[in-house]
């Protein structure tokens, strides 16, 4: 059964459901993911075909006027009680089942993030994590590899093994793979751009990758030789005093230095294949934030713009979500800036942008005509 509201009424639900998040009232394989790097706490709900990530395991949840609930031999999305919208769930992928030969579960190397991209975070430690005094206070890298739930550095061959069994097995369409900042010059790329090679000898994928600004830009040049499509390079806040305060480690990159690394990223690898995580609900204004987006745009990368995500476990595990009228009108103001220059988030070749799921952007740009004026399919994987 197809969502039956408009347009508008979708946006809102999409919006509603990322801030207040939903109690999952049935009996699904899992309540969602819990700690690490991505979208931590939350499951994928697809909506209308579209898979998008919602908050099921924070304290905030149980507030919360949305639950799902059994109907009509599926699942349905309740709000005070009344059915709003059908909802359904991916089905747990084969390749879990899988172990190495040196035993090690494949499915704490890589996850099934939303419903057709593989995930990893390449190495689950980081020195900002190490040290209080440097970590970034919304993080959770550390908490899924203290609860067991994988393993704290990836080899190239375990990642390029787990990416072939996926795309086999479960259809994978695309790779992202993360990493902690394990070290203060290539920031790690060189061990991403070792893992990215190993990947791509073994299976064609696409494979977005993620690390801060290294000391030497060149080091990108690298990491897309080695056969990167897309990259993500994270700022979370145009805010320098915010950032100071938020993820004081990486604050020490300036904002300068960061749109440094834009600039030669999408030299790199081209328009539309560097985005940017933008994390609302830190205290930068709307006003910033949307100045800071134009900015990103106006140079050819994605502002992947998503609400904060309170983890469990992390310093910033009380903080309330955004209000979802601030995250709807920033989401207008951005998605109007993509449209007057055409992009969409499936120009993007892998990684979170071509995801889409911890994001509202692409509920906002689905109705969108293409060039031919045929309108945006609702989901292109």
């Amino acid at each position: 059964m197809a969502y039956q509201g408009n347009q508008h009424d979708y946006e809102e639900l999409v919006v509603e459901l990322q801030s207040k998040g939903a109690r999952l009232e049935v009996p699904t394989e899992s309540q969602g993911r819990r700690g690490g790097a991505g979208p931590a706490d939350a499951k994928a709900f697809v909506l209308d075909g579209v898979p998008f990530s919602v908050p099921t395991m924070a304290e905030f949840v149980e507030a919360s006027p949305f639950a799902v609930r059994v109907a009509d031999g599926g699942y349905v999305i309740t709000r005070h009680g009344t059915p709003v919208a059908p909802v359904s769930f991916a089905a747990r992928p084969r390749y879990y089942d899988l172990t190495t030969a040196d035993g090690v579960p494949y499915w704490h190397i890589a996850t099934l993030h939303a419903t057709d991209v593989l995930a990893t975070t390449v190495v689950q430690t980081c020195i900002r994590w190490n040290d209080p005094a440097d970590r970034c206070k919304y993080c959770g890298i550390g908490i899924s590899l203290g609860n067991q739930n994988t393993i704290a550095v990836k080899k190239p061959q375990h990642l390029a093994e787990v990416a072939e069994a996926a795309v086999r097995l479960d259809g994978v369409k695309h790779f992202t793979m993360t990493m902690g900042t394990i070290n203060e010059t290539d920031k790690g790329a060189l061990y991403m751009a070792r893992c990215v090679r190993a990947v791509k000898a073994a299976v064609d994928l696409p494979i977005e990758v993620q690390f801060e600004p290294p000391n030497d830009l060149e080091v990108l040049r690298e990491v897309r030789e080695a056969g990167a499509d897309s990259i993500g390079i994270h700022i979370e806040s145009f805010d320098q005093a915010i950032r100071e305060r938020i993820t004081p480690g990486k604050a020490r990159i300036s904002v300068d230095e960061y749109f440094r690394a834009f600039a030669k990223a999408v030299e790199v690898f081209g328009d539309n294949q560097v985005s940017s995580y933008v994390l609302v609900g830190l205290g930068e204004s709307p006003e910033s934030i949307i100045e800071g987006c134009q900015r990103l745009v106006n140079m050819g990368v994605y502002p992947f713009v998503v609400p904060l995500r309170p983890i469990v476990g992390t310093e910033m595990e009380g903080v309330p979500a955004p209000d979802p009228e601030v995250m709807d009108r920033i989401y207008r103001a951005v998605e109007e800036m993509l449209a007057r220059r055409g992009v969409r988030h499936t120009d993007t070749l892998a990684g979170c942008v071509r995801c889409g799921a911890c994001s509202a952007l692409p509920a906002y740009a689905r109705e969108r005509p293409t060039a031919d004026g045929r309108s945006l399919p609702i989901f292109q994987g």
